[in-house]
């Protein structure tokens, strides 16, 4: 019953941006719940959520490769049914015994007590625990059943269905890699990084090395609240670079926290003509279109800048802002025109 800590990880295609924190919510903690639930994991065992726009995580801390054996107490049928005037079982105890796979020789065992107001027969036994490896998939299974998704999509030539196409299985406890199947996908210890940032699949040596492993060789930041705090950290310090404020930002902070995996602020620039557009029009363009963050003065006044979350981090980012650059100007030229019509 060698305890360690359980990884489940399942590499997708990009998941929806505004479902993601839920998605990875429900799936860790169903994961865990089913743990539990089987004495596999204590009640009190932590676990850690992972999710990235590629990626639904798990890791549960002080997982067992098989739960305790435990004593089970249940009762069989009224003493008056199950036993003659001489005391010997009948033959509708036979009949359940054999039923449940109690040997008849058991019955000098079983215990006589009140159960209401009548006595009753019942029968105590060792069961086995579960074993990780018999249960798992299952787990994984319901723990998929379970989420929040309102449409499911095939994909390739399998019946699987899932928010979006499963590429990877990942099922690790400790440094083993746990055999199961779950969405036509047979398990393994191999995951993806970054898109453009990493070399291919990557070798998770444990359980426990998932995240360090993720963040040095696949440039993935898989912990979504991690994730938003490292881009909330780096908007703040640009802005205060820049000398400017961000004003409301949390709704769209989480939303992109959703849509980069290795997150990299730049500062961008429109032409400060545009300003003479009411400046809502442009805050909601730049927001909503965009997912930028505008910048404004002390005065709350809009500023011709504005923060791009940029899901590459490279030495010389004029092309990424050039290109942000390029691609707002139309934007605001739409809503330049319709507030002059």
């Amino acid at each position: 019953m060698t305890a360690a800590t359980l990884l489940v990880e399942l590499l997708t295609e990009e998941l929806p941006p505004k479902a993601l924190p839920r998605l990875g919510e429900t799936f860790a903690t169903k994961i865990a719940e089913g743990l539990k639930a089987r004495g596999l994991a204590p009640a009190d065992a932590p676990f850690r959520t992972f999710a990235s726009p590629r990626r639904l995580a798990v890791t549960v801390a002080q997982v067992a490769s098989e739960a305790a054996a435990k004593e089970v107490t249940e009762k069989l049928m009224p003493v008056s049914v199950a036993l003659d005037a001489e005391g010997k079982p009948t033959p509708a105890l036979l009949k359940k015994m054999e039923a449940k796979g109690i040997p008849a020789e058991a019955v000098s065992g079983f215990e006589r007590r009140m159960d209401g107001k009548a006595e009753a027969l019942f029968h105590t036994a060792t069961v086995t625990g579960a074993r990780l490896a018999d249960v798992l998939a299952g787990i994984v299974q319901d723990a998929i059943k379970a989420l929040p998704i309102p449409k499911v999509m095939r994909w390739g030539d399998g019946d699987a269905t899932f928010v979006r196409p499963v590429h990877k299985l990942t099922l690790l406890h400790g440094a083993d890699v746990v055999p199961g199947r779950v969405l036509d996908l047979d398990s393994g210890r191999t995951t993806r990084g970054h898109r453009f940032m990493s070399r291919g699949e990557i070798d998770i040596a444990s359980a426990e090395a998932y995240e360090p492993t993720l963040l040095a060789e696949g440039k993935v930041i898989p912990s979504f609240a991690e994730r938003r705090a490292d881009i909330e950290r780096q908007l703040l310090a640009e802005a205060a670079k820049q000398g400017a404020l961000l004003n409301e930002y949390a709704d769209l902070l989480d939303e992109v926290a959703a849509l980069v995996e290795h997150p990299t602020v730049y500062v961008g620039e429109f032409e400060a003509e545009f300003l003479a557009v009411p400046q809502e029009c442009l805050i909601l363009t730049m927001r909503a279109n965009q997912k930028y963050f505008p910048l404004f003065d002390g005065a709350g006044k809009l500023l011709n800048r504005f923060l791009i979350v940029s899901n590459m981090r490279v030495a010389d980012p004029s092309n990424i802002i050039a290109g942000n650059a390029r691609v707002v100007r139309p934007r605001l030229s739409d809503a330049r025109f319709f507030f002059e019509q």
